[in-house]
């Protein structure tokens, strides 16, 4: 565990040196070195952290992997074969491009659409409004 321990060090160690001189061009000497001590500490438990978690994943039983594998020996058709044929549906297709639509075509007369058509009125105060209207945007 010493030997680790070490490794734990050096990894805070550089997590120091790389945070204390990032901020040290920017920041004070008392600011630089708490984010500094603080980047030390996180960068000790991470590395401490990944340990742990290598060490544990090491640590599994062998038999999870041969349980999966003999799964897949038990059952080796499965996902041998692909198949990439359709069903056919052209007749499915073929009736409804034949149907005709409820009602007879011939029986129906086309109309034009004629939407209303917009009046305009001729008022005696629109030239008035106008001018009002332009002699006040030149103002500005």
């Amino acid at each position: 565990m010493a030997g680790k321990i070490r490794y734990f060090l050096l990894f805070g160690f550089i997590g120091f040196l790389i945070t204390y001189a990032v901020s040290a061009g920017n920041n004070l000497f008392a600011t630089s070195l708490i984010r500094s001590i603080v980047a030390f500490a996180v960068w000790f438990a991470l590395s401490w952290a990944g340990s742990w978690m290598i060490n544990f994943l090491k640590e599994l039983p062998p038999d999870v992997e041969t349980q999966e594998e003999a799964a897949l020996a038990a059952e080796p058709e499965k996902g041998g074969n692909l198949d990439l044929t359709t069903p056919d549906e052209s007749e499915e297709i073929g009736d409804l491009l034949k149907q005709t639509p409820e009602g007879d075509l011939s029986e129906q007369e086309f109309t034009p659409l004629n939407p209303p058509r917009l009046v305009k009125t001729t008022d005696d105060k629109a030239p008035e409004e106008l001018a009002k209207v332009v002699r006040h945007l030149t103002e500005q």
